[in-house]
């Protein structure tokens, strides 16, 4: 029951406009629905410092799934007393943030039981009286661990096996563990690449991949329907158990994902270094071990090979932002190797740094370069290799998502091999993926997940589509179908492999990729985004998207609008035919042949924009360059102007 003094003190703050209604509102709720001392506490000491818009920001919304899951602070901004406590690792507070928009105990209880109910159904179902098997791995941020464990205890007390990584581990090895062990569901804690103050909770279901409607609307209901972050354990007969995934269970991963190697020697035909740096995250768990074990040449930066979520050598641990690879460019120049790789806390994504045998000089690659890359080695080989023939050809795909170059669908078709595009979020691709397996006869694909890569890919050509590649433009990438999510182990490997196979034919990744440039244009893409955070931030986001989706723009940067692609509608189909699910997006395509697109981002404060841009074929890159690089920026100057004049 909350203090008579703090509700009136928040009842008035309402009737001043201090505090939003609906902050009171789930103010009342966590009050009324925990046990937890710190709670009132830290709510009265923000009180007590009139800090409105703290409690605005914590207040003002329940955590809901997204593109990511649940994610959300789990550090305030304002760090209370009650919260500090007795301090914890990492100089980290001792609890964490209290509110119903932020990570804590009472939010990741509610999700990890409201999980739990709606898995249990469909196993209940099968009348077979086993308990349900989950999956939970964490990353290296705060609280990480101390949410995994809580949620491994939930997990068996309510009646469930539990098999729990025992340290941090990747993201993409959860997807794997959940099908390699025939798992129920299966959770990851992380915020992926968000600042060390995030922390989340990302959701998958039996097949590995990340929850999609209908699920994430059912369990966001199960959860909504729970008020207290109290319940009764089963009786200790009726338990689960708590089986721990170690070293033995890294070999197995790491095992299959050698099977993705397309030129295996090319390892060993050369010296090429690479220089690796996991970002005091969890990459270096498999992706080390696995680079030297094949033959390559691989370093680490020592000072981020500690696990650590402060990322204390970072102003972000996220690879797409340049100073996060200063240190491991400084190395690579020491070390004379020709490429880095860096992956994210919870290494799913990968950015790089390629030489330029030019001018001596590291220059670091966008996510779409480096998947036009990866799209580029990996099409051509299967091709080279008579792995894809002209008589499976048509069997043959690549998935992408619709906010990813274009360059990657014309580096398809220059093989003869189909794209299909899909909306943002990694989940999209796997739903494509899961297709394809199940069209696989059902006699032919018993023991699917545990058959080897060539053996897949035979049935898949045969009977079904096998996926080449696949990716995003946020530096996401897949080259397989047995995880069900980006993976940067894969992604690392794939890519060392080509940085070899460049280096036994005497060329480099970024002659490469201006070789592409030439025979298919030169494509730039631009991302571009407006933060705005908190409540407040929140309102303007949700009101900017709705003036888009109302009242398009009929011209930008003085060119006509061609055409419009407004995805809210729901009514659209991809090249397979099948329904896009209505999302907040508005493709906006000029008459000049530029574009852009418009969403707002499902796991951050922010509103997403995304430019594109090409120009023909030629073999003058360096004025065909210029002319496609001014034509963008002047684009985003347009956006940008309208967009604050939207905002005013």
């Amino acid at each position: 029951m909350m203090d008579t003094a703090i509700l009136a003190a928040l009842e008035q703050a309402v009737a001043q406009g201090k505090l939003l209604a609906t902050s009171l509102e789930n103010i009342r709720l966590l009050t009324a629905g925990t046990t937890d001392p710190v709670v009132p506490a830290a709510i009265a000491q923000l009180i007590e410092k009139q800090e409105w818009a703290e409690l605005n920001n914590r207040f003002f919304k329940t955590l809901a799934f997204g593109t990511g899951g649940l994610r959300g602070r789990t550090i305030g901004t304002i760090i209370t007393p009650a919260e500090q406590g007795n301090g914890g690792p990492n100089n980290r507070p001792q609890f964490p943030c209290v509110g119903t928009a932020t990570m804590n105990y009472f939010n990741v209880g509610r999700a990890m039981r409201g999980l739990i109910t709606y898995v249990r159904r469909f196993v209940e179902q099968e009348a077979t009286g086993r308990k349900p098997l989950i999956v939970i791995g964490h990353d290296t941020r705060h609280f990480s661990r101390d949410f995994a464990e809580f949620c491994a205890r939930i997990t068996t007390a309510l009646g469930c096996d539990c098999a729990l990584f025992d340290g941090p581990c990747s993201t993409p090895e959860v997807s794997f563990a959940i099908r390699e062990l025939n798992a129920d569901t299966g959770v990851v804690i992380t915020a992926s690449h968000n600042p060390a103050h995030d922390n989340g909770f990302k959701a998958y279901f039996n097949d590995g991949a990340q929850l999609i409607s209908p699920h994430d609307k059912a369990v966001i209901a199960e959860v909504n329907a729970l008020t207290t972050d109290t319940f009764p354990p089963l009786p200790e007969n009726a338990q689960g158990t708590l089986r721990i995934l170690g070293p033995e269970f890294d070999a197995i991963y790491t095992n299959r994902l050698k099977g993705i190697i397309l030129r295996p020697d090319v390892f060993t035909q050369t010296s090429a270094k690479v220089v690796f740096t996991n970002l005091h995250g969890t990459g270096a768990r498999c992706i080390v071990p696995l680079l030297r074990e094949i033959g390559c040449n691989v370093s680490t930066v020592p000072a981020q090979d500690t696990l650590d979520g402060r990322f204390p050598t970072v102003a972000s641990p996220n690879p797409e932002n340049a100073p996060a690879l200063d240190m491991a460019i400084a190395q690579a120049d020491a070390e004379n190797a020709d490429l880095v790789i860096a992956t994210d806390p919870d290494a799913d994504r990968m950015g790089i740094a390629v030489r330029d045998k030019t001018t001596g000089k590291m220059q670091l690659l966008t996510g779409n370069q480096t998947g036009c890359l990866m799209a580029w080695y990996r099409c051509k080989t299967v091709r080279e290799l008579n792995l894809v023939t002209e008589e499976n050809l048509p069997h043959a795909t690549m998935v992408k998502t619709f906010v990813t170059s274009p360059l990657q669908d014309a580096i398809a078709a220059s093989f003869g091999i189909s794209t299909v595009n899909v909306l943002t979020g990694f989940k999209y691709i796997a739903a494509k993926l899961g297709k394809y397996e199940q069209a696989i006869p059902e006699n032919l694909r018993q023991g699917y997940r545990s058959m080897t890569e060539e053996q897949t890919r035979a049935l898949r050509l045969r009977h079904s589509k096998y996926f080449i590649f696949g990716g995003e433009e946020s530096y996401g990438y897949l080259a397989q179908d047995f995880v069900r999510d980006k993976d940067a182990n894969a992604a690392a490997l794939c890519l060392a492999e080509l940085n070899a196979y460049l280096a036994t034919q005497g060329t480099s990744l970024l002659q490469c990729l201006n070789n592409i440039y030439t025979q298919l244009g030169y494509y730039k893409e631009l991302g571009k985004s407006i933060v705005m955070e908190g409540a407040d931030g929140a309102a303007k986001i949700a009101a900017l998207t709705k003036s888009y989706i109302e009242n398009p723009p009929t011209s930008m940067d003085g060119t006509p609008v061609a055409a419009l692609r407004d995805f809210s509608t729901g009514t659209m189909t991809d090249a397979e035919g099948d329904p896009i699910p209505a999302e907040k997006m508005l493709f906006i395509y000029l008459a000049d042949g530029r574009s852009f697109a418009v969403r707002p981002s499902g796991t951050e404060p922010k509103i997403k924009y995304y430019l594109f841009a090409h120009g023909p074929a030629t073999t003058e890159l360096t004025p065909a360059i210029a002319t496609v690089e001014n034509s963008i920026a002047t684009l985003w100057q347009a956006i940008e102007t309208d967009a604050r004049t939207r905002m005013a």
